[in-house]
């Protein structure tokens, strides 16, 4: 006899004005499992599972909780009933330590008054032992890698009572030992009797970690399987309607130029209180090449970004493009030189949520030829672009006219990369380029850049999907404590050396 799920929605619908992100879904969890949710951009997991929590309000449908009805109006609500979420952009408070980011609204007290800090700390040091977690209580959040971010995010949810744990794209920048100690932790938790609900685009690890796998597509719930009764391939095909095979025609050269398009030697960068952020950085990206920086982040991959995008001024070394210095440009020169950025916090460097998506699709060209004549922005020539845009990159969007924010995660993505790799580059420096886009969004990323290295363009890419950066990358250097400590040829390494040499390993 089947047990009763301990949550059931039925029938969930959610619009954003014009948009229609919910369109009837169901979704069932039954006590004690791994529960996978998967679908493209937009097809309505993330609104979901926020309805779950109480940061949305459905506008029709159902929520059992242990076959009682509930009404989840608020997050305060969800952890009553024992769930937490861990969001994809995480909520803590940079300039506490993690012990408070945790204890936070659940401060335990002596004499009704004094934070017991001390209980805070045993505590919490008990349930992280227990999780196999590794990490200072008393470090501020913003010290800490992001990785361990994570683990103060689920600890913080934990804490509060969480029975039922949301995670929302977990393993985005995470290396592979990490992945793995992640899954274990996930595994020791369902042994315990909690319950999990992992929203993920990266199919082999739905594979490796759930029980049960619930398929979105279009806003709808078009499938729930037992993860021993599906593959990879009949996924792909309930998601986007075909089946995805990874064998694109990378066409890597055999033959170099003799000159670099841009050359770093000796780079330099210190922080406030005198810590390098990077060491004495050496790099060349030549015409035709994609060279893949590997790390875990923290490591100087965004301060390489932010020196080399005019976003940042570096203390010394040298940096040419095409053999002119390149060195502490600002933003608006990085742009005339046809370079282009897709940022990896695209919320802070790559969108403005509050304006319309056609506007959002020619940032940085609005000022000039064809959408602007004499000072005026010609709205006619910019709504034809972004339809043609919206179009090439399948970007699903209730109407250019709309403000970008009631876009999901990874259709905002997908304006970045439309508007950058449409405004015929020669340096594209790419910063987790696919990170919450869908297999067939992500391979078509993964096509225009192959594209644009076959027409000699330079692409520095920086990922923390190793699989993509061996796939892609004629080159990978490996970053760590904010220092080049390898440089490695895809063809003759593979994924466990890539993750040993970014936790601070040797080759």
């Amino acid at each position: 006899m089947t047990n009763p799920p301990l949550i059931r929605m039925h029938g969930v619908t959610k619009c954003f004005d014009k948009v229609i992100a919910n369109a009837g879904a169901d979704f069932s969890l039954q006590q004690g499992e791994i529960h996978a949710i998967i679908g493209e951009n937009g097809a309505g997991k993330s609104t979901l599972m926020k309805i779950l929590y109480g940061l949305y309000q459905p506008n029709g449908g159902e929520i059992y909780f242990r076959d009682e009805h509930v009404r989840i109006d608020s997050p305060r609500t969800a952890i009553t009933l024992g769930i937490g979420m861990v969001q994809q952009h995480f909520t803590l408070i940079p300039a506490l330590t993690a012990l408070e980011n945790i204890v936070l609204a659940k401060e335990p007290c002596r004499f009704k008054t004094l934070l017991d800090t001390a209980t805070a700390h045993r505590t919490i040091t008990a349930l992280a032992n227990q999780l196999g977690f590794q990490l200072d209580l008393n470090a501020k959040v913003e010290s800490l890698p992001i990785g361990v971010q994570q683990y103060v995010e689920i600890l913080k949810a934990l804490y509060h009572g969480a029975k039922i744990l949301i995670l929302d794209e977990p393993t985005a920048v995470l290396a592979p030992q990490e992945i793995t100690g992640l899954f274990d932790c996930l595994r020791g938790l369902k042994a315990e009797g909690t319950s999990v609900i992992l929203i993920t685009h990266k199919l082999s690890e739905v594979m490796a970690i759930a029980d049960t796998i619930t398929v979105m597509h279009s806003g709808k719930s078009v499938a729930s399987l037992p993860r021993a009764e599906t593959d990879t391939a009949e996924l792909s095909e309930l998601m986007i309607g075909k089946r995805i095979f990874n064998d694109l025609p990378t066409q890597k050269r055999s033959d170099k130029p003799s000159e670099p398009m841009l050359h770093l030697d000796n780079v330099i960068l210190h922080a406030e209180n005198g810590r390098a952020l990077l060491d004495g950085i050496a790099l060349d990206v030549f015409p035709g090449e994609i060279v893949g920086i590997a790390g875990v982040e923290g490591n100087g991959q965004a301060e390489l970004i932010e020196i080399l995008t005019g976003l940042r001024k570096s203390d010394s070394g040298t940096i040419t493009l095409n053999g002119e210095s390149f060195a502490n440009r600002s933003p608006a020169e990085v742009r005339r030189r046809r370079v282009v950025h897709l940022p990896s916090d695209r919320h802070r460097h790559g969108i403005s949520l509050d304006d319309r998506v056609d506007e959002n699709l020619i940032l940085g060209s609005h000022n000039r030829s064809p959408f602007c004549q004499h000072g005026l922005l010609k709205r006619s020539a910019s709504q034809k672009f972004a339809d043609n845009a919206i179009e090439k990159y399948e970007i699903r969007a209730g109407g250019v006219s709309l403000p970008i924010r009631t876009l999901s995660g990874g259709n905002q993505q997908k304006v970045v990369v439309a508007r950058e790799l449409e405004n015929d580059p020669e340096l594209i420096i790419a910063a987790h380029p696919t990170r919450g886009l869908d297999i067939n969004a992500g391979q078509f990323v993964h096509q225009q850049l192959i594209d644009a290295r076959n027409r000699s363009k330079g692409i520095l890419l920086v990922s923390a999907d190793l699989e993509e950066l061996l796939t892609l990358s004629d080159r990978i250097a490996v970053m760590y404590n904010g220092k080049i400590v390898g440089i490695l040829q895809p063809s003759a390494t593979d994924e466990a050396e890539l993750g040993a040499l970014m936790l601070g390993g040797s080759i």
